[in-house]
C-alpha cells in the first residue's frame, strides 16, 4: 500500500527528501513484486533484459532460472537513459493554499523518479520555470548530482511565489535548445495558462514539437486537484477566488458559474488530450490525491518502450 501523504509532510518537515523518495520508491518496487507486472527487472541497479545481438557471456543464467526471462548483468558505467524532469513552479502550482498542493506534489513526485533513475543508474537532469527558466541542470548519474538535485527540490517547497506567471511554450522552447542528447522530457504542470485559447494551445504545441524533432520522448504529467479543479466540488456558499498568478480577484457563489466552468475546462482537456495523441505524447492526468506511484507506475512503462 502506497504510503500516506501525511506522512510525507512530517518527513519533509525535517528536511529529508531522500529519505521520502526512498520509502516511496522501495514500496512501489515491493507493489510490482507482488503483482503480475511484468517486463522490468525486479534487480533495478545490475541487470537489464537481454536484448538480440548481446554478448551470452554477459547473461545471468541464475536469474534465468528464477524467472524464466534473460537478463544480462550491467556494469557501473553503463546508462542506458537520459531523463530531464521539467517542473512548473508557477504561482498557480502552489494550489490549494492551504493544503497538499500541485507545486509539493510535482516536487515529491520528481524526487521519487531521481531516486529510482539512479538506482537504475539513469541519467537524471532537473529543469524549474515559470514565465523564463529559473533552474536547470543536464543529465548526470552521479550520488553527488542526486543530492543537489534534492537540495534544490527541498528548496523550492520552502519558497513562496506569489503572482508568478507561467509561459509553458517559451520555456519548452528555450529547453529544447539546452537538451542536446536523445532524452526523455517528464514535465509537471497544471498547463494552465491564461484563457487557455486555442492560440495558446498552438504555441505549446509548437514547442513540444520541438522537442520531438529534436528526438526525444515527451511525458506530461498534468498535475491538477480533480475535486476542485476538473469537478468544481465546492461548498454550498459564496467564495472570494484570488487568481494566484495575476492577483484577479472574484467573489461569486459556485453554483451560479459551475456548469459554465465545467463545460470550458471539459473542452480545454478534451482539446489537450487529442492535441497529445495526434502528436504522440504521452499524457498522464495526475490527481494530487491519488498519491506518486501513478508517475512512476507511468514512467517505467514509457522506459520500456524506450529500451
Amino acid at each position: 500500500m502506497e504510503p500516506n501523504l501525511s506522512n510525507f509532510k512530517e518527513l519533509q518537515d525535517f528536511g529529508n527528501l531522500e529519505m521520502l523518495a526512498r520509502q516511496v520508491v522501495e514500496g512501489f518496487i515491493t507493489g510490482l513484486h507482488k503483482s503480475p507486472f511484468h517486463g522490468f527487472s525486479v534487480e533495478f541497479a545490475e541487470h537489464r533484459v537481454y536484448n538480440q545481438g548481446d554478448s551470452i557471456k554477459n547473461i545471468d543464467w541464475k536469474l534465468y532460472g528464477r524467472t524464466d526471462k534473460l537478463f544480462v548483468k550491467r556494469f557501473e558505467e553503463e546508462t542506458n537513459l537520459r531523463c530531464q524532469i521539467v517542473m512548473d513552479i508557477s504561482s498557480s502550482m502552489y494550489f490549494p493554499e492551504k493544503d497538499f498542493n500541485k507545486l509539493m506534489f510535482s516536487t515529491y513526485s520528481a524526487a521519487s523518479l531521481i531516486y529510482l533513475l539512479k538506482m537504475q543508474r539513469d541519467a537524471f537532469g532537473l529543469t524549474f520555470f515559470s514565465d523564463r527558466i529559473e533552474f536547470f541542470t543536464p543529465a548526470k548519474s552521479t550520488t553527488a548530482h542526486q543530492k543537489y538535485l534534492f537540495n534544490e527540490l527541498e528548496g523550492l517547497i520552502r519558497s513562496q511565489s506569489p503572482n508568478k506567471q507561467t509561459a509553458v511554450a517559451s520555456a519548452l522552447h528555450d529547453i529544447a535548445e539546452q537538451v542536446h542528447k536523445r532524452s526523455m522530457v517528464i514535465i509537471f504542470s497544471d498547463m494552465l495558462e491564461g484563457g487557455n485559447s486555442d492560440k495558446q494551445l498552438d504555441e505549446i504545441f509548437s514547442a513540444l514539437q520541438h522537442l520531438k524533432h529534436n528526438k526525444h520522448e515527451v511525458v506530461i504529467f498534468n498535475v491538477l486537484d480533480h475535486k476542485k479543479e476538473l469537478e468544481f466540488s465546492f461548498d454550498n456558499r459564496p467564495y472570494h477566488f484570488i487568481d494566484m498568478e495575476s492577483g484577479e480577484e472574484l467573489k461569486v457563489h459556485p453554483a451560479n458559474v459551475k456548469d459554465f466552468y465545467l463545460k470550458a475546462i471539459q473542452s480545454y482537456h478534451k482539446e489537450l488530450k487529442l492535441r497529445c495523441a495526434q502528436y504522440r505524447i504521452d499524457l498522464v492526468d495526475a490527481d494530487i490525491h491519488e498519491g506518486f506511484y501513478q508517475v512512476l507506475n507511468a514512467y517505467l512503462i514509457k522506459r520500456g518502450k524506450m529500451i
